[in-house]
């Protein structure tokens, strides 16, 4: 019997030469960070904490997008991007924390980076197997995010700003290519 992975956002099986991570910025000093809310539990609240933490101790000019996905499931239109590309000179989506949500945050991710920004995808462990399937459906099997513990929807606001805390030294690195 042979088994086929669906790609849900309609798109179908597709090679992609083009899949190259975007130009990494050295540092994050002055520049403008992007948040896409995917709308899950605590997501916004985590996405904000990561955004003060780079603007106190990374000089990061502004948090200047926050944007909020109409549907966690579908990956963002060419139109976002968009607004995000004038905008911003990074992007961090998340927090993937279920199958489709965490696939369309790859998606996103993959997305933003063949726009030329470079982008900081966070999922929780429980879905690397969905956002590792979602990376090889869009032509960039070796795209790498940030796992962080699962689950993120039940946790206090203080236990939100240390998970962002503890996360932001990955998310620098995967924003200004410096490792981990």
């Amino acid at each position: 019997m042979t088994q086929m992975i669906l790609d849900p956002t309609g798109r179908g099986p597709q090679a992609r030469a083009d899949s190259a991570l975007a130009a990494r910025p050295a540092q994050l000093s002055g520049a403008r960070i992007g948040l896409l809310d995917n709308t899950k539990h605590n997501a916004l609240l985590f996405l904000r904490a990561v955004g003060e933490l780079l603007i106190a101790e990374h000089g990061a000019a502004s948090v200047g997008i926050v944007e909020t996905k109409q549907n966690f499931s579908i990956p963002v239109g060419e139109e976002i991007i968009s607004r995000y590309r004038a905008d911003s000179d990074v992007v961090i989506t998340g927090v993937g924390d279920c199958g489709s949500c965490s696939a369309a945050a790859v998606a996103d991710g993959i997305n933003f980076e063949r726009a030329g920004l470079p982008a900081a995808v966070v999922l929780t462990d429980a879905f690397d197997v969905t956002g590792r399937t979602m990376a090889g459906v869009q032509g960039a099997p070796d795209y790498e995010w940030i796992t962080t513990q699962h689950p993120m929807a039940v946790l206090s606001e203080d236990e939100v700003r240390a998970r962002a805390r503890k996360l932001l030294p990955q998310i620098v690195a995967t924003l200004t290519g410096s490792g981990a």
